[in-house]
């Protein structure tokens, strides 16, 4: 069932392609405003097209688009202050952009290739969640959507590098989620699976993607994380199974 999203404020970071577009599409169509952040200023015209379209027929969603690289720190830190200008509060963080970087031996890896990755994908993540964390607390059911892989828990030959990157991300979460467990404030990391994107093509050229979900599919899955009765935090949604992990808590 479609959560009801109506006068929430939610900000989807790689909002120009794939899933992150396919979330904040269906985010605004369910009423949500959305804060539609890429690089990419065509995919993110495309996206806000289609809400505006949406919004003429149900008078639900609307979209503010924001170009933005997530390798400039700074502008990360002002667009937690715009957004705070402008709305006093955020409800729903979806951080979504990443990028893949090479599917090489580990030796192999070119150093300027994994500080970008780990740019994009660690540190602009962290970054993020210090912009919004507190507007997220203001809000009445703050949600936060990490985006994270199993390549994170697999270890596989050649993958080092992207593995690595979201084993972090996904360590950043869990310590987040387990400082807010007393405010209302659900922290979650979410594993899409395999998924028809451009992303799994770089990894995977030789794959027919028809054999894979459409983004669509997995973003209405994820989409259920934003959900104002969510109980659950500092834990792992594998999307394509529909099915919540718990880590393994410390002794």
């Amino acid at each position: 069932m479609t959560p009801d999203l109506s006068n929430r404020i939610a900000l989807v970071t790689g909002a120009s392609r794939g899933i992150g577009y396919q979330i904040a599409k269906q985010m605004a169509a369910a009423g949500a405003h959305v804060i539609a952040v890429a690089r990419t200023v065509g995919g993110l015209e495309d996206l806000d097209d289609e809400i505006k379209a949406e919004h003429a027929k149900t008078g639900k969603g609307e979209a503010t688009l924001v170009p933005l690289d997530l390798a400039d720190m700074a502008a990360i830190d002002r667009l937690g202050g715009a957004i705070n200008e402008r709305w006093g509060r955020l409800d729903v963080l979806v951080a979504n952009a990443g990028m893949l970087g090479v599917i090489a031996p580990i030796g192999h890896v070119e150093a300027k290739v994994f500080e970008k990755v780990m740019t994009i994908n660690v540190t602009a993540t962290w970054r993020l969640i210090r912009s919004v964390d507190p507007l997220l607390r203001k809000s009445d059911a703050g949600r936060a959507i990490v985006l994270s892989s199993s390549a994170a828990h697999s270890a596989r030959a050649f993958w080092g590098l992207y593995a690595t990157s979201k084993a972090a991300v996904e360590t950043l979460t869990r310590s987040w989620a387990d400082e807010t467990r007393n405010f209302p404030l659900r922290v979650n990391a979410a594993d899409p699976g395999a998924t028809r994107t451009a992303m799994r093509a770089q990894a995977m050229p030789g794959e027919d993607p028809q054999t894979l979900p459409h983004p669509a599919e997995i973003a209405t899955r994820i989409l259920l994380m934003a959900a104002p009765d969510l109980t659950h935090t500092g834990m792992l949604y594998q999307a394509r199974h529909n099915r919540w992990v718990s880590y393994r808590q410390p002794e």
